[in-house]
């Protein structure tokens, strides 16, 4: 199986959940569970208890909106020999049942002279970065580190869950397992590989900690972030930052369990670090950190470079808009910030301050300061857009600093100062640059507001003329030189963001150069969508029009190759080897078209699960540029009621995309003559009308209308009969 495939095959983590719920219930006679609304066919709120009630319907019971109630009869079964799980909805309301797990449960087990079983875990997602706002997004684990009897485990893609609940049962004592709702949809990690750069191992005994490490470096950490739960991906995406900029080595390790905390099997790897920080989602103050913090300082503080470095979120309640709810909680870049800073990585590969230059050489710059230029990004794109300065003229900015974002026909790209010094811009927003071309200059000191260039000093070309010489700094307060100044300005403006530019350059570039064809046609949906809703109550996934429509435009690629390729000249078009399909998502203002790859080999479920992976990203503004890239073809997806028809723009390099409506209703007649309520929706295909004609564009929605019409067509999961 190549490394591929069996990341393909790899759970998520809330299938891993649910899976490891259903063995335990089939191995365990006694085992209960208590929630709310976790009864079939909902299965919770976040569908992971599916299934079991219409398995173990006298053992699954739905409690009224009681966290203290539920907790209270819990503890009552346990103390009877039985075992229970408690799904508390939101990890917020697991501060109502606080009582019986402090002042019942937990003393339980030890206050009538003897030792008494208590078998029973509390399970609640926790965290935010999902939008639901002050009361369904906090990290309580804090409260709850420090009471006798009492466990604390943290789920994690490294570990099995059905390990973690049973090891948690068989304590005999309470338990509490914590959930990071951004895990959910996320795949577990298997066969000791996170990516092709990173591997990991667990270390100690029982349930372990979990190691991650750059490939062969399992021995040599420069750092090492000590993160729980979801805080793990942040830390993994700072050390994978860090590893690219500066060439350290840092490793992540994650326990299964938080309280009584034994670091003892990861002291050796902190040691010969040096450095250490921990990096939780909760608020500072009485954490889980601390108390890695205070461990590590009693046993190995002879070893440490420094002190342990405590990562939190803000203190603060959580909002709900997206943007606010990113300023508040720990984040990727805040752990790669916080750790380079620590380590004093401030200049380029390696750390240390950057060498100077040798007199007279390129880099020496004379007046004009060392030039940075454009990187090269992708292999679709000859050119890109300035869209945005990160860093006012006349700045100091250190090597490694974002300072300005460029717009492919993919995504946003950040670009990173080369060294260090005050920026001086040589482009404007909205100039088109090749790669090469020189974006600003790093000067050795500020320059004089009108200060005359240096006469002789060489400016290096651009691909098709002359860079402009550099403006002179000007104070940070200034209006950018594109910008329209404040005073000419209506009493209302609306301020394009980064990404709404970024979509500006990109459909507008699409306008310019394709030459595109319309054609629609309207498509009944009736059975598709209901032999959908049927497999959705059967397997648990939430499955709608969108999933069927990837796989019916996935399914003609075959006999549709040229609608799947791009325009290499005027005369010759690059098939593609596979379906790779952008999906539109607009969250917020913004647009994203990410692709769901291969989606000829996807199950309606995988398909599923992707596009809940994408709307997250789109939440978080968490997409990559691999997330973004490779589509050959792209859906535009509109829903809202109301919407008849959509005329989409062509996505270039691509040749067509496809646009659905909303489902609409009408009185039709069916063969026998029958009128009746019917459901259609309006399927279109917007074409480069250099490589697709119109009575291709007709057949090519023909087959996508047959497949939806006859969902026995796109394959053995549609293929029941209904009645």
């Amino acid at each position: 199986m190549t490394r591929t495939a069996a990341t393909a095959l790899a759970p998520r983590v809330a299938e891993n959940l649910n899976r490891a719920l259903h063995r335990l219930f089939d191995r365990e006679e006694r085992l209960h569970l208590l929630g709310e609304d976790v009864l079939d066919p909902y299965g919770g709120a976040f569908k992971i208890t599916k299934g079991l009630s219409s398995r173990f319907g006298d053992r699954v019971m739905a409690t009224p909106l009681s966290e203290s109630g539920m907790l209270g009869v819990a503890g009552g079964l346990a103390l009877c020999g039985d075992q229970v799980i408690v799904e508390v909805m939101f990890g917020d309301f697991l501060a109502l049942g606080f009582d019986q797990l402090l002042n019942f449960a937990s003393k339980s087990v030890s206050m009538y002279g003897r030792p008494v079983p208590v078998p029973l875990v509390v399970r609640c997602p926790v965290g935010g970065n999902r939008g639901y706002g002050p009361t369904h997004s906090q990290s309580p684990q804090k409260h709850f580190i420090g009471i006798p009897n009492l466990a604390l485990y943290e789920l994690s893609p490294f570990h099995d869950a059905e390990a973690v609940l049973d090891t948690a049962l068989r304590l005999g004592s309470p338990a509490v397992v914590f959930e990071d709702k951004v895990l959910y949809t996320r795949r577990m990690y298997q066969e000791n590989r996170i990516d092709d750069g990173y591997r990991y191992r667990i270390t100690g005994p029982g349930l372990g900690w979990a190691h991650a490490y750059p490939d062969g470096e399992a021995d040599r950490p420069d750092f090492v972030v000590v993160a729980p739960g979801g805080a793990a991906h942040r830390a993994l995406d700072a050390a994978r930052a860090l590893r690219e900029a500066h060439g350290r080595s840092v490793h992540v390790v994650t326990p299964a369990q938080l309280y009584p905390l034994d670091i003892g099997p990861v002291l050796p790897l902190l040691a010969s670090a040096g450095r250490v920080a921990v990096a939780e989602e909760g608020t500072a103050g009485g954490t889980w950190g601390s108390e890695v913090a205070r461990a590590v300082h009693e046993r190995v503080w002879s070893a440490l470079s420094g002190p342990v470095l405590s990562l939190s979120s803000a203190d603060s309640v959580i909002p709900t808009a997206g943007h606010l709810e990113r300023e508040v909680l720990l984040g990727a870049d805040d752990i790669r910030e916080a750790v380079r800073r620590a380590a004093g990585w401030s200049a380029g590969r390696g750390g240390g301050q950057p060498e100077a230059a040798h007199p007279g050489s390129p880099a020496a710059g004379g007046a004009a300061g060392t030039p940075f230029t454009v990187p090269k990004l992708n292999n679709n794109d000859d050119t890109y857009l300035v869209a945005d300065w990160l860093v006012d003229e006349g700045a100091w900015v250190d090597a490694d600093t974002e300072v300005v974002a460029l717009d492919t026909s993919k995504a946003q790209a950040d670009v990173a100062a080369s060294g260090s010094g005050f920026l001086r811009r040589a482009a404007a927003v909205g100039d088109e640059l090749a790669a090469g071309d020189i974006l600003g200059y790093l000067l050795p000191g500020p320059a004089p507001r009108g200060a005359p260039e240096q006469e002789g000093a060489a400016l290096p070309a651009r691909s098709a003329d002359r860079v402009p010489p550099p403006e002179p700094a000007r104070p940070a307060a200034e209006e950018e030189p594109d910008a329209v100044p404040a005073e000419d300005l209506p009493v209302a403006v609306h301020r394009l963001d980064r990404a709404q530019q970024g979509t500006a350059a990109v459909v507008a570039k699409s306008h310019r150069e394709v030459p595109a064809g319309f054609t629609v046609v309207k498509v009944q949906v009736d059975d598709v969508l209901d032999r959908l809703d049927r497999l959705s109550d059967e397997s648990g996934a939430a499955l709608g029009l969108a999933e069927a429509v990837v796989k019916a435009v996935a399914g003609a690629q075959r006999d549709f190759p040229r609608f799947f390729g791009s325009l290499v000249d005027e005369r010759t078009v690059a098939l593609a080897d596979a379906p790779h399909i952008g999906v539109t998502v607009d969250v917020d203002g913004s647009l994203y078209v990410p692709v769901v790859r291969r989606a000829h080999e996807r199950s309606l479920a995988d398909i599923a699960d992707t596009l809940m992976d994408f709307r997250m990203k789109a939440l978080g503004k968490e997409f990559t540029a691999r997330d973004l890239s490779g589509g050959n073809i792209a859906v535009s997806l509109n829903p809202d009621p109301g919407v008849v028809l959509v005329h989409p723009l062509v996505l270039w390099p691509q040749l067509c995309m496809v646009s659905v409506g909303a489902v609409g209703e009408e009185y039709r007649a069916d063969a026998a003559g029958t009128a009746g309520m019917r459901r259609f929706v309006h399927v279109g295909l917007a074409y480069d009308h250099r490589v697709v004609n119109g009575r291709d564009a007709v057949l090519f929605l023909t087959r996508i209308k047959d497949d939806l019409e006859e969902p026995a067509r796109l394959g053995g999961e549609l293929t029941w009969t209904t009645g």
